[in-house]
């Protein structure tokens, strides 16, 4: 991961780049919705500071390079974020890397977020340091589950109260996709 060039990415819908603070209304628009974070590790947003602090959290972790997240635009609009994903949790010593992502309601149910996890993943695995891209999602999540399991992620297990998420221990089920599973042309 070079520090000094974000990578930006396009598909035949999307772009994705960078987030700036600039974006802050546009992710608070859809973190302020319960629908967005009922399965999110954080409370639904009340306000645009904690947007701001999102993106700086985001920014932060790849000066640091503990990982990064792109905002997911489309290509008629790349000012407007609609959603973001990225990779976190990077255990570098291990060759592994956690991805997460999340779309404003609006964007459900048409394909976008496959097309940005396909380009992501490929990302990610001409990375020399991941082996292996993880997710943890909750048990209840059929939208994630369809979307990793179409992506070629191979579902590993059920994890019992394996989190403390708003009060109180969730369990999550762990997905996975190895290098050597990884197919350019799905």
């Amino acid at each position: 991961m070079t520090r000094e060039i974000f990578p930006v990415m396009e598909t035949s819908r999307l772009h994705l780049r960078q987030l700036t603070l600039g974006d802050a209304e546009d992710v608070f628009a859809y973190f302020s919705k319960d629908e967005v974070t009922k399965y999110y590790d954080l409370e639904s947003f009340t306000e645009v500071k904690q947007a701001e602090h999102f993106i700086r959290s985001m920014q932060s972790k790849y000066e640091k390079q503990e990982g990064f997240r792109w905002g997911i635009t489309l290509r008629e609009a790349p000012e407007r974020v609609v959603g973001t994903i990225g990779f976190h949790n990077w255990h570098k010593k291990h060759s592994r890397i956690e991805i997460g992502y999340e779309l404003a309601p609006e964007y459900w149910r048409q394909g976008l977020m496959t097309e940005a996890m396909k380009a992501v993943i490929h990302y990610g695995f001409h990375l020399p340091q991941v082996h292996r891209i993880e997710a943890f999602i909750d048990p209840d999540n059929e939208g994630s589950r369809r979307l990793l399991l179409k992506s070629g992620f191979t579902q590993e297990g059920h994890l019992r109260d394996y989190f403390y998420e708003k009060g109180q221990f969730v369990d999550a089920v762990i997905f996975a996709i190895l290098r050597e599973e990884y197919r350019a042309d799905w």
